[in-house]
């Protein structure tokens, strides 16, 4: 699987980690109960289809991506910087 990164172009999937569903942004606030962090921490939904995921670019730009892609195909529908999304 490749990843188009914004910044440097066309990778191996290699170069970057995987963080998961982009749901994981979505951090418990402050005081949260402890089901709230344990469910944060430990519960990922598994889909079979189109998701939004967040991958980091460790081994080139250091950016975090969202990425959209099919996870039975592994068609990668778009990239962009996670710091620009705005849907």
């Amino acid at each position: 699987m490749r990843l188009t990164c914004p910044v440097c172009g066309d990778r191996d999937r290699r170069e970057f980690t995987y963080l998961g569903h982009e749901t994981y942004l979505h951090r418990p606030p402050a005081g949260a109960p402890a089901e709230a962090w344990d469910a944060y921490l430990h519960l990922r939904d598994n889909p079979a289809g189109l998701t939004r995921e967040l991958w980091h670019h460790g081994s080139g730009c250091g950016a975090w991506l969202l990425v959209e892609r099919d996870t039975v195909t592994h068609d990668i529908l778009s990239v962009r910087l996670a710091r620009e999304d705005t849907a």
